[in-house]
């Protein structure tokens, strides 16, 4: 016996709801915030006043973090009386896991009451402007992952078939992290972030495209996050961490956490000025 449209949904709403209560029963709180913490930016989470922790692997649909870099735990803490959910490490579609299992925590996290969706990531520099150690506010994405978590029947109890993408990224969120960045005198650059599928990096063709076409930095993450987000009606404001210089000579993940290890302390005090500011 096959499963049809609606059962399929059906399992997926009952696979978010099990991870939600699961988080719901670890926590000292009610969220307002998510945060996800890409690739060697585990760090940012120093500066909160922490509460708890919990392996993702203790999350029902949520394996353990296979990536370096990623320490794969949800932490429970307050950023300036802020409570917040962040998540050390993330899964990603190269590691094998389904659209759906990378956006489990996103829709989780949302059912617990998160309305608010900080994302940062760790990325590949585009255009020449760029450097490694760079901070880039996320304007605008676009998808060439190939797939997209909304596929399938539409989760109704998370938001509607169609979402509108015009201002994935909360035009006040961007410009609270403006006012915040120019504050603390953190210089931030803007610009379009391009999700490919990965784990391999960019050729050099491939940046040239990615240029042509708008990006101003490629990464392996982010796109599908912030879509369940915006379906699910979350504000989203979004960072990205230039590590490297896409298509640049000799550059592995290796690199990229050395990049993000260095600057993470700057992107820790933006992040924890923008949520004592919510």
């Amino acid at each position: 016996m096959t499963s049809n449209p609606i059962d399929i949904s059906q399992a997926r709403m009952a696979a978010v709801r099990e991870a939600a209560d699961t988080l719901r029963s670890a926590a000292p709180f009610e969220p307002r915030v998510l945060v996800i913490l890409g690739s060697g930016l585990e760090d940012v989470v120093e500066g909160m006043e922490i509460e708890g922790v919990l392996p993702f692997q203790d999350v029902p649909g949520i394996p353990a973090a296979t990536v370096p870099g990623h320490m794969g735990r949800f932490v429970f803490g307050r950023a300036g009386g802020v409570p917040v959910l962040a998540m050390q490490g993330r899964m990603h579609q190269y590691e094998g896991y389904t659209a759906d299992q990378v956006v489990l925590p996103v829709r989780a996290a949302r059912l617990m009451g998160c309305t608010t969706f900080v994302v940062t990531n760790a990325c590949g520099g585009v255009v020449p402007a760029l450097f490694p150690g760079d901070l880039l506010l996320i304007t605008d994405h676009m998808n060439l992952m190939g797939t997209n978590p909304l596929i399938g029947r539409n989760l109704e109890d998370l938001g509607t078939r169609f979402p509108p993408m015009a201002t994935a990224y909360t035009p006040a969120l961007q410009d609270l992290a403006r006012k915040t960045a120019a504050e603390l005198g953190i210089p931030l650059a803007e610009g379009v972030y391009a999700g490919v599928l990965g784990p391999s990096f960019e050729t050099p063709a491939e940046v040239r495209a990615l240029r042509l076409s708008g990006a101003d930095v490629v990464g392996m993450s982010t796109v599908p996050e912030v879509i369940a987000a915006v379906h699910a009606g979350m504000d989203v404001l979004g960072f990205s961490l230039v590590t490297n210089v896409a298509a640049g000579i000799g550059h592995g993940h290796e690199e990229v956490l050395a990049a993000s290890a260095a600057a993470a302390p700057t992107l820790a005090r933006l992040v924890a000025g923008i949520l004592t500011r919510l």
